[in-house]
């Protein structure tokens, strides 16, 4: 079972993808879901880490022996928020039933009109949180993903939304030029999303307990969100069944500081604070967590904390 996310290929391929997204338009979303079963029943079959990812994770959520029905049920929710990314991307959210929970905070900060910094995760659909361009048409929404992780997936999904695909940032880009690509689009008074539970390869990590054991969580959204002194919030949507989605959105702090004196404790605090309130909301709707890989795994040589919030903070300090 690969450690590393990025790692794993992408499943299907270009062609697959397309006949599923044309499927979806053509017949509809009722129609198509059938097809999500032997879907489902074929990733069950053939992808193997994938499966004991599920199978490892789901024992610690449910606390119980995990069935394959259990596996397959994973599996099948992870699909569901695929196939409605076409939906919503291509902005038919009437299609769905959202409920909102803690928005009006939210709003409050938009107003200000200062930019804000929403972080979610690989829990349930951030794409539905799609619906705030119905609440607030006037929002400039700009995301933070890696194009180059799942290529045929986000070409289809970019081709439903080319104004949604000409406002990504990409996670790909060096370092100096996604701080200031996220820099200027807060000045602009945007709200820019980003994931932060998962670890890039060769980023910088502090340790964290995550549903009782400890995982490694990045640093650098953190650190980012100190530089540039905007608020800060959290989004989790979740998939309910169905066509619901819970969306939750949580204040996390106004700003971020982080005096260089105590920085080290400071840092590993606001990550553990962002990783109990993954923990919650997973434990909230097991199903919906979809990092199929060893998201617990320890490092076999184990690098220093305090050196690697130190090179985050210097990398900051350049940005």
């Amino acid at each position: 079972m690969t450690t590393r996310w990025q790692e794993r290929p992408e499943g299907g391929g270009y062609w697959p993808l397309w006949m599923i997204r044309t499927l979806a338009l053509g017949c509809g979303r009722t129609l198509t879901r059938l097809v999500l079963y032997p879907i489902t029943l074929y990733f069950y079959c053939r992808r193997e880490p994938e499966r004991s990812a599920s199978r490892a994770y789901l024992a610690r959520v449910l606390g119980r022996p995990v069935r394959a029905l259990d596996i397959m049920r994973h599996i099948h929710c992870f699909a569901s928020t695929i196939l409605d990314r076409v939906f919503l991307l291509s902005e038919q959210f009437r299609r769905f039933r959202v409920t909102t929970h803690g928005l009006d905070e939210i709003h409050v900060e938009i107003d200000r009109g200062r930019g804000m910094l929403l972080f979610g995760s690989h829990l349930g659909s951030f794409d539905a949180l799609r619906v705030l361009t119905l609440k607030r048409p006037d929002l400039s929404v700009r995301v933070v993903i890696d194009v180059a992780h799942n290529p045929a997936l986000t070409r289809i999904l970019s081709a439903l939304n080319p104004a949604l695909a000409r406002n990504i940032i990409d996670a790909g880009m060096d370092g100096m030029s996604i701080a200031l690509a996220i820099k200027e689009a807060l000045e602009q008074g945007a709200v820019v999303t980003l994931l932060a539970d998962r670890v890039v390869p060769g980023e910088k990590f502090v340790e964290a307990e995550v549903l009782g054991a400890t995982a490694r969580l990045p640093t650098a959204p953190w650190l980012l969100a100190a530089a540039v002194h905007v608020p800060v919030a959290l989004c989790f949507g979740l998939y309910r069944g169905g066509n619901h989605y819970d969306l939750y959105f949580e204040p996390f702090a106004q700003t971020l500081a982080l005096e260089r004196r105590g920085r080290e404790r400071a840092v590993s605090a606001i990550v553990q604070r962002y990783a109990d309130r993954l923990s919650h909301h997973a434990r909230q709707a097991p199903y919906n967590w979809f990092n199929f890989y060893d998201f617990w795994q320890t490092p076999t040589v184990r690098e220093p904390r305090a050196a690697a919030v130190g090179d985050a903070a210097r990398a900051r300090g350049e940005a």
